[in-house]
C-alpha cells in the first residue's frame, strides 16, 4: 500500500520483452538504498515487483494484464517514472490510501496555465466516472491528488498541480494527447460494491 506522495523519479533506462513479459531497467539515484529484491514499488501508479537490483538501478516485471490496463504498453527508454516506496506501519500517511491497481487510462485533454501552477482537464473510461467526486481524491500516475472539477457530460475531470507537485514528479512533462494511469479512491471503490447489496 501506498500514500500517493512520489519521493522522487526514475527513467526507464532499458525495455526488455521475454516470454510474453516485460521487463523494466529504471535508474533511480539515492533511492534504492533500503530497497529489498521481492519488495513492491508504486511505479506511476502502478504496484510492480523489485526482481533485481544494482546500486542506482531496479528491474520490474510487467504482466500481459498490467499492459492491457496501464499506459505502460506505450513506454518508451528516456521516460521518467514516479517512484514512491511502501508504506511502513508507523509512517505517516500525507496523501491517500492508494493499492497500486490502476482502474483505467486517462488522456489529457486541455492545460490551462495560471501564475505558478497548472490546471490539467484529463477524460477517463465512462464507467470510472461514477467513482469521482469534486474534492474527492484520485491517484494520476502515482499522485496522490484532489479533484477540483468534474464534468459528467464530458468524462473530464481536473486537477490544480502547485510547483512543488510539478518540481518533483513527472506530471510536468503531460502533454495534451498524454496519457495517464488512473486509480480511483479505494474508499469510493468499496462504497460502489456495497451499494449494489442494498
Amino acid at each position: 500500500m501506498f500514500s500517493g506522495i512520489v519521493q522522487t523519479t526514475g527513467k526507464i533506462q532499458e525495455i526488455k520483452n521475454k516470454n510474453n513479459k516485460v521487463y523494466f531497467f529504471i535508474e533511480a539515484k539515492n533511492f534504492l538504498k533500503d530497497v529489498k529484491i521481492g519488495e513492491s514499488i508504486n511505479c506511476d501508479g502502478v504496484c510492480l515487483t523489485v526482481v533485481k537490483k544494482k546500486k542506482n538501478f531496479f528491474e520490474v516485471e510487467l504482466m500481459p494484464e498490467t499492459l492491457k490496463v496501464t499506459k505502460f504498453v506505450d513506454s518508451q527508454k528516456g521516460d521518467l517514472i514516479n517512484l514512491e516506496k511502501s508504506l511502513k506501519v508507523n509512517g505517516k500517511i500525507n496523501g491517500h490510501f492508494v493499492l497500486g491497481h490502476i482502474d483505467g487510462v486517462g488522456k489529457v485533454k486541455k492545460i490551462i496555465f495560471d501564475n505558478d501552477y497548472l490546471e490539467f482537464f484529463i477524460s477517463v473510461p465512462q464507467k470510472l466516472m461514477k467513482f469521482l467526486a469534486y474534492k474527492g481524491s484520485v491517484t494520476v500516475n502515482g499522485v496522490s491528488l484532489t479533484i477540483s472539477g468534474i464534468d459528467n457530460k464530458k468524462n473530464l475531470f481536473k486537477i490544480s498541480l502547485i510547483s512543488h507537485t510539478l518540481e518533483v514528479t513527472n506530471l510536468s512533462e503531460l502533454k495534451i494527447g498524454d496519457k495517464v494511469n488512473i486509480e480511483v479512491d479505494v474508499l469510493a471503490r468499496y462504497l460502489d460494491q456495497l451499494k449494489q447489496f442494498q
